[in-house]
C-alpha cells in the first residue's frame, strides 16, 4: 500500500514554525518571515498566504504580520532590526527564541549561545551597567546599535561584535580595535 501525503502533512512543520515565528516576533515583514526558510522562501510565501486566508495570521495596514488583530500595536523597529541580524546567519542557527530585556533574541548557532542585544541611542550608559552585572550562562553578545558612532561608548562583556542594520535589512558588522 502506498501512502500519499496531502499538502497539509507535507508542510505541517513549516506551517507550525511560521506561526511560532509570527507569535514570538510580532510585527515582522513578509520578507523576514520567508527568510526563516532558506531554500524554501517560495513555499513560505504560499504558507503565509494560506494562513492569511484561514485567519491564522493577520497582516496589518503597515504590511507587518501578527497572530491576530488585537496583538497589533505598531511595528517594533528594534525587534525587526534584531531579527535581520538573526536572519543574516539563519543557516547556522540550530534554535532561536525571543529573549528577556535587555536581550531581544537568543539563539544557538554553531554550538554557541548568542544574545542579540539592541542598544538605542541615549541608552548606552544604562544598558552597559545592566549588561555588566554578573550573569549565569551569558552567551556571546551581538550588539545592535543605531549608529556605529555609539560603539566607542560601549563596554559590554562577552561582546562578539557590534552591528548596524540598514532600512533594507542589510547588516554591517564592527569590532573595536582593542578587541581585534
Amino acid at each position: 500500500m502506498i501512502l500519499l501525503k496531502n499538502r497539509v502533512a507535507i508542510y505541517q512543520r513549516e506551517a507550525t514554525e511560521m506561526l511560532q515565528n509570527i507569535a514570538q516576533y510580532p510585527g515582522l515583514t513578509e520578507e523576514q518571515l520567508c527568510r526563516f526558510f532558506p531554500e524554501k522562501e517560495s513555499t513560505a510565501k504560499i504558507l503565509l498566504s494560506h494562513m492569511l486566508k484561514e485567519g491564522r495570521a493577520y497582516r496589518a495596514d503597515n504590511g507587518r504580520y501578527y497572530i491576530n488583530q488585537e496583538i497589533q500595536n505598531g511595528a517594533d523597529d528594534t525587534l525587526s532590526r534584531c531579527i535581520w541580524v538573526l536572519l543574516d546567519f539563519i543557516e547556522q542557527v540550530e534554535y532561536h527564541t525571543a529573549g528577556e530585556f535587555p536581550v531581544e533574541v537568543l539563539c544557538f548557532a554553531n554550538g554557541q549561545l548568542y544574545e542579540i542585544v539592541p542598544i538605542p541611542r541615549g541608552k548606552e550608559t544604562m544598558l552597559c551597567q545592566l549588561l555588566r552585572l554578573p550573569q549565569k550562562d551569558a552567551g556571546k553578545r551581538l550588539v545592535v546599535v543605531d549608529d556605529a558612532e555609539q560603539i566607542d561608548a560601549l563596554d559590554i562583556p562577552h561582546t562578539a561584535g557590534f552591528c548596524t542594520v540598514a532600512a533594507d535589512g542589510t547588516v554591517s558588522y564592527y569590532r573595536k580595535e582593542a578587541d581585534i
